[in-house]
Parts: C-alpha cells; sequence; structure tokens
C-alpha cells in the first residue's frame, strides 16, 4: 500500500528466520517518496527486523527489497549503491567516543563519498546547524546528553545525503525530559519532505507527523491505516488491543 505516487521503497514477500523463529512472515510494504511511516506493535512483532531488512543490516530469506527500482542486494555483485541513499537512527547512539562530534560526522562522508575534508566540515556543520546542536560540535560524545547525542546521530546520518530515513525506536534509551528535543527534531525533519520509517511507540509524534500508521504482529503487517483512522476506529481486535494496553 502506498497513499502517494509509486513506490520508493518496494519490499516484497519478506521472510526473515532466526533459527526456528519467524521473525517476518511474507512482508509486503511499499513507501512513496516523501511519505512519513510509523511502524508499531507489541514487542517481538518484527518492527525493528522490517527496517534492518529494509536498510539491509540483515538479509531476508525469502522476498526482496528495492530503493528507488533498483535492488538492495545483488548476489552476483554484493550490495549495491542504494543502500548509501538510506540513513538510520538506531536505539542506541553509535557515536564513536574517542571522535568530536565533528569528526564523528565528517568521517564517512571522507572516506565512503569522497568528498574533500573542506566539503565534508561545511556540510556537517550545516547538518549539525539542522538539528540545532552546532554550538558542541568540538565536544566529544561522553561531554553531552543522550538527547544531545540522539540528535548528532541524526546529523551524523544526514551528512551522507540520505533519500530516506529509518529510525529504530530512537527515544526508548532516553530519559522522558530528552524525548521532546528529538522528536521535535524528527517533525522538522518530516517537515522538510523527508522519506522516514520510524519505528516507535511515541503515538503524539505519530499522530502529528505519520501518513501512515504501520501494525505489526507476530511478523506480519495486520493493519495500515491513517492516524486518524488508526486512532479512532482500529479494524484489527489486535490493534485496539495494543492502543488499549498503550493508552491506559
Amino acid at each position: 500500500m502506498s497513499l502517494n505516487g509509486s513506490a520508493f521503497v518496494k519490499l516484497r514477500g519478506g521472510v526473515k528466520m532466526f533459527g526456528a523463529f519467524q521473525a517476518l512472515d511474507h512482508v509486503n510494504l511499499d513507501v512513496a517518496k516523501g511519505e512519513k511511516i510509523v511502524i508499531c506493535g507489541p514487542s517481538g512483532s518484527g518492527k525493528s527486523t522490517l527496517i534492518r531488512c529494509i536498510n539491509g543490516l540483515e538479509e531476508l530469506q525469502k522476498g526482496s527489497v528495492e530503493i528507488d527500482g533498483k535492488p538492495l542486494i545483488d548476489k552476483s555483485r554484493g550490495r549495491m549503491a542504494p543502500r548509501r541513499d538510506i540513513g538510520m537512527v538506531f536505539q542506541q547512539f553509535n557515536l564513536f567516543p574517542h571522535l568530536k562530534v565533528i569528526e564523528n560526522c565528517t568521517l564517512a562522508p571522507i572516506r565512503v563519498l569522497g568528498k574533500s575534508k573542506r566539503e565534508a566540515l561545511e556540510n556537517a556543520m550545516e547538518m549539525l546547524r539542522k538539528v540545532r546542536i552546532a554550538d558542541q560540535a568540538d565536544k566529544y560524545p561522553s561531554q553531552l546528553s543522550g538527547g544531545q547525542q540522539q540528535r548528532v546521530a541524526i546529523a551524523r546520518a544526514l551528512c551522507m545525503q540520505p533519500k530516506i530515513m529509518l529510525f529504530d525506536e530512537p527515544t526508548s534509551a532516553l530519559d522522558p525530559e530528552m524525548v521532546k528535543e528529538v522528536l521535535d527534531t524528527m517533525v522538522s525533519l518530516a517537515s522538510e519532505g523527508m522519506t522516514m520509517i520510524c519505528v516507535t511507540h511515541e503515538m503524539g509524534f505519530a499522530s502529528q507527523v505519520a501518513d501512515r500508521i504501520v501494525f505489526m504482529d507476530q511478523g506480519r503487517i495486520v493493519e495500515e491505516a491513517t492516524p486518524k483512522e488508526f486512532f479512532a476506529a482500529p479494524k484489527h481486535q489486535r490493534s485496539r488491543e495494543f492502543l488499549s494496553q498503550l493508552l491506559h
């Protein structure tokens, strides 16, 4: 299902096993360019596995992923260029502790994209300004709060000039008072038209930003709806149970 135009991300027949456990059970998902998708569901439903497969961090046993019309993985050539078009932000910040913020943001553009140091620095400062943390550029991650570190992680992903951003529960490791600053950054990014897939339990964010909510259970997508439809009148019994537990 896609709400506007042709699919920028196309997942077909996705099956992922971890031993005897089936994390994804023949999942299909389309995401249009510029669309904001929120994926939610109970623990173990396959949410994080789904976006890790879209990013190529996990490989499907069956099925395929296309990004902008190109296969994510070509068996004869290995991972292809489309993976460079994907930015990902994790639950943990995964910043290099021995590098300053600005160095965290310039390392990959220089080594992977071949940018000059000057170009990478200029771009990194622009992205740090975008997430409102440019004044911390010369600090080390250990000198920052959790919310600041997560905003640096978002800036670092943006420095690779991705066409789509994936977020895997980016606020789950934060203290409650730090959640808002990260969500505000994501809201701002969404308003600029970035294609986004977010795994999150932040239903306020989902209501404000999402074009579509995808609800998963037991490795399957059991419901897709607009936020208004999902929150007002979820069609699936499992969705109603999930919302009842989450909102009360």
